[in-house]
């Protein structure tokens, strides 16, 4: 069998592929050995400008070829990787000879072979690699698709503020609130967490076999190895890494920090998740409408359904990513003494946890460009539930000293049919002020939302 989108075992690289081009190139093992590759040449080249006698600055020439390698990485070069390494048998050692491979006919370059991958371990490497991919990922793709949801959730916040709606608590009528408040609570939980995923600083380490520079201090006891990595790791990109310098670690860099960005990623989705759940319902209550597409089919025997499968597929997907996501944070920081190998092969899916809430991201996009708002709906259903009024009714008579206030509107409420007549006959009874009468008498449930529309607004 050869490999296809009907072929792949994942169906992120199957059914799904064409939604997840973007994230790809980032995360899968191409994308890892380009990163690979760019931490390897960043070092190398870092290292002909440290002021060794053995290792002179490299010429403007050989620096522009070095960068060329990473800059026009491609699919060829992965390949040639691989091959190599079914004969190393080891990922890290193979990006190495392979780099080594493209200085053949270069002299400069051949006589500092030995400089590649110098005093390394491969997590030295790797993990630094692992942190670029996120970085791309983060700031490329995922926050992206999650400021898009934002924008259209503040959008509709303000166009839908004054729209009155029956609220549900424990799914049965309660006070009104209106669309846009709702839609408005959701903006800024995800402005939020949002905030908490690009707060999380990502970590370098390039320390050496057991994080003490070991290896480098017997080459070179004098040079000031810690100032030379932190240089390294923290000065921008293509001459660094850009990323955050880790002075503490193990063989590996701890984890700690993917932890947290993959726990904020698991919890900006849980709230998506929530926020499915409601429009699901919604749009079972007819709330909203949904865009008909030509051609769409919703049931195979029902011919009349528009069925809200952006927003199943967006929940589904969510919970696939949080799986995911939830195993890497609990794993990632834990390793048996100095080194143990099972974060290595974990590290490789962080590009499914990235896939299946990109996914889910784009799905939710979809669904939300096809809702129309039905405000019949919600005006009738605001129209059947007279009974919401009883909360400022009595309210109203606790402010003026009616005992029993809550009892009497209870026992003309709860569990009844109310009417806008029943409540108005009982609204006339009260020894309350006139003012007070006619004011309770003007409101409807429609107009009981409080400050509602400010606070929709003001998201």
């Amino acid at each position: 069998m050869t490999f296809s989108t009907v072929s792949a075992l994942s169906p992120l690289d199957g059914r799904y592929a064409g939604k997840l081009g973007a994230l790809r190139p980032l995360m899968s093992e191409q994308g890892y050995m380009h990163r690979r590759v760019q931490v390897e040449v960043a070092w190398f080249i870092a290292l002909s400008d440290a002021g060794f006698a053995e290792f002179k600055p490299l010429s403007g020439g050989a620096r522009k070829y070095l960068m060329g390698l990473v800059s026009n990485f491609s699919e060829a070069d992965a390949q040639a990787i691989k091959e190599i390494e079914k004969t190393t048998n080891h990922d890290v050692k193979a990006v190495e000879y392979w780099i080594k491979s493209k200085f053949e006919a270069r002299p400069e370059l051949l006589a500092a072979s030995e400089f590649v991958h110098f005093a390394c371990t491969s997590e030295d490497i790797n993990n630094t690699s692992h942190a670029l991919q996120i970085q791309a990922a983060r700031d490329k793709v995922m926050l992206p698709a999650l400021d898009g949801i934002i924008a259209t959730l503040r959008d509709m916040a303000g166009k839908f503020a004054e729209v009155p709606m029956l609220s549900r608590t424990h799914g049965q009528t309660a006070s009104p609130t209106t669309v846009g408040k709702e839609i408005a609570n959701v903006a800024v939980r995800l402005a939020k967490a949002r905030a908490q995923i690009a707060a999380v600083a990502l970590l370098g380490k390039m320390n050496g076999a057991v994080g003490n520079y070991n290896a480098h201090i017997a080459a070179w006891p004098e040079f000031d190895w810690e100032g030379f990595s932190r240089k390294v790791i923290e000065t921008p990109a293509p001459q660094g890494l850009g990323l955050s310098f880790q002075p503490y670690s193990i063989q590996i860099e701890p984890h700690d920090y993917m932890a947290e960005l993959f726990d904020a990623f698991a919890r900006t989705n849980t709230i998506l998740i929530d926020f499915s759940r409601d429009i699901w319902g919604y749009v079972s209550l007819g709330y909203f409408k949904q865009r008909l597409k030509k051609g769409e089919i919703g049931s195979s025997t029902m011919p009349h359904k528009v069925n809200p499968i952006d927003f199943e597929n967006a929940e589904g997907n969510l919970g696939l990513a949080n799986a995911v996501l939830r195993h890497l944070s609990e794993k990632l920081p834990i390793s048996r003494w100095q080194r143990d190998l099972t974060d290595s092969t974990v590290l490789r899916n962080i590009g499914v946890g990235f896939g299946y809430t990109a996914l889910a991201y784009a799905s939710l996009a979809t669904g939300l460009g096809k809702l129309e708002l039905n405000e019949q709906a919600l005006a009738d259903d605001l129209d059947n539930s007279w009974e919401v009024l009883a909360e400022p009714i009595q309210t109203v008579m606790r402010r003026f000293g009616v005992q029993g206030a809550y009892e009497q509107l209870k026992d003309v409420t709860r569990g009844k049919t109310v009417t806008a007549e029943a409540l108005h006959g009982l609204i006339r009874s009260l020894e309350i002020p006139e003012a007070e009468k006619e004011r309770l008498l003007a409101m409807t449930p429609g107009s009981y939302t409080g400050k509602a529309a400010e606070l929709a607004k003001r998201a």
